[in-house]
């Protein structure tokens, strides 16, 4: 079933629906909702301090002092990576202690806050979950306008490249992944990808047959850390 009001996400009962489910007729964003056990905020905790995005292995999260909370919350992240490894994906787990826009960010920000999409030269999803903390959005596809469209937003940029807006303006805007960069529509609200949902979207490469899924990484200041998987 669709999830409502937002037609490019389809909601899935199973990791196995998730896996094999195509992306098709517009529906760029797939989401298994899940209610997960334990204790997320205690393995921050007992990761300790840190700054910016810091990976966290296997060994690191096993050899955690944990409640038996904390353990089942350990477990549960622990099984969701080897579930994607044994479909020979690359998972990550990442405590986020932090991730804000730098202050001289540029015309067109190119970092993980702001709404953006994947892209690879062959067909590959981007697969996401959040155990604590801020969550990811997405946007659907009509409420986003891509920056380099936008007429003054163009106009920076063509100063800062230097040239006519031509074959090199277009490839000077790649290059730095200008094109990959959208904003939200007036008005538009953004959809949560919330707690221990796990998601598939899609992105952009040569012969997709929808549109790359628009999102974001949530800004979170120190003192709020995530725990976000990512593949």
């Amino acid at each position: 079933m669709s999830g409502a009001g937002q037609p490019r996400v389809l909601r899935v009962r199973s990791f196995e629906e998730l896996r094999a489910t195509r992306f098709a007729d517009g529906v760029n964003a797939l989401c298994w909702e899940r209610s997960l056990p334990g204790d997320y905020a205690e393995v921050i905790a007992k990761l300790g301090s840190g700054g910016g995005i810091v990976p966290v292995d296997d060994e690191r999260v096993r050899g955690l002092d944990l409640s038996p909370a904390g353990r089942l919350a350990a477990e549960a992240m622990l099984a969701d990576q080897q579930l994607l490894r044994d479909h020979d994906l690359a998972p990550s787990l990442n405590c986020v202690y932090d991730c804000v826009r730098s202050p001289d960010a540029g015309t067109v920000p190119t970092d993980v806050t702001s709404f953006h999409v994947d892209s690879a030269p062959v067909e590959v999803d981007t697969w996401l979950c959040t155990y604590h903390g801020a969550c990811s959005e997405g946007l659907r596809n009509e409420d986003a306008l891509l920056k380099v469209e936008i007429p003054e937003i163009r106009a920076e940029l063509l100063k800062e490249y230097g040239g006519a807006d031509d074959g090199g303006f277009a490839e000077f805007l790649h290059e730095h992944s200008y094109d990959s960069h959208y904003a939200p529509k007036p008005g538009t609200t953004p959809y949560p990808f919330g707690t221990f949902a796990l998601w598939r979207i899609a992105t952009r490469w040569p012969g997709s047959p929808v549109p790359p899924c628009v999102h974001r990484a949530p800004e979170n200041l120190p003192g709020s850390p995530r725990l976000l998987l990512i593949s």
